[in-house]
């Protein structure tokens, strides 16, 4: 799972980014209001942790933004602003949650779990299904029905990254992004290879057909999917 941090507090910003790091995230820190709002409009991400007052654009305006925009991504808002009013006014711009500073780390972790299993992204034991095709975050194993399937560790985050996002549409921007990285300067063409490479494994146990290509857009996994412009679908 993916974790963006914005936080203009470089110490704090350091310090939250290593502690989700050791939980096993992966982690994009900024310490800049307007390149966290970017970042975040891409989608890519599973949870933004996000400081209420940041230089050039705060975090209200921020969240704002993100929710015009339609990226429903969970927020976690961190702020030194601890009244009532603050609170309600940061809730009602659309943040899922709301942590005072200074806090505990047991209580930070506990409220990104949280807000990660309301999304859906975290289930029993890290463990992601859909029908008999099961993954294991912290092992990278993957099984269908049972059966160990062999994947490397971009194929592994690719299927998870599909799977926790079933039945939406992502481009090969976004996976490319996500599976990745920002700093990486391989290609969108660079998807395309690693879902063949992917359906290759999943074919023999009939599962290949879930993983299903928009052109000129980027894929789905869905069973039976079913779109009103059937010819885009291959």
């Amino acid at each position: 799972m993916r974790i963006l941090v914005v936080e203009d507090e470089l110490p704090l910003l350091q310090t939250i980014r290593t502690l989700l790091e050791e939980e096993g995230y992966q982690v994009d820190a900024t310490a800049c209001g307007e390149e966290g709002c970017y970042l975040a409009e891409q989608g890519i991400y599973d949870l933004v942790v996000l400081d209420r007052m940041l230089p050039g654009m705060d975090g209200v305006k921020i969240v704002h933004s993100l929710r015009t925009k339609q990226v429903l991504t969970p927020i976690l808002f961190l702020t030194a602003r601890d009244s009532v009013e603050d609170m309600v006014k940061g809730l009602d711009s659309g943040a899922d949650d709301y942590m005072t500073k200074p806090f505990g780390v047991p209580e930070l972790l506990a409220r990104v779990r949280a807000l990660l299993r309301r999304r859906g992204g975290i289930e029993v034991e890290d463990r992601l299904s859909y029908n008999q095709l099961v993954l294991i975050g912290r092992t990278k194993e993957v099984a269908i029905a049972g059966q160990p399937v062999e994947l490397t560790l971009k194929e592994f985050e690719l299927l998870e990254y599909l799977l926790r996002n079933r039945g939406q549409i992502l481009t090969r921007e976004q996976i490319c992004l996500r599976v990745w990285g920002l700093d990486s300067d391989v290609g969108s063409n660079v998807v395309d290879v690693y879902v063949f490479y992917l359906r290759k494994k999943l074919k023999p146990f009939d599962y290949d057909h879930m993983i299903h290509t928009i052109r000129n857009v980027g894929y789905i996994l869905k069973e039976n999917a079913v779109c009103s412009k059937r010819p885009e679908f291959v």
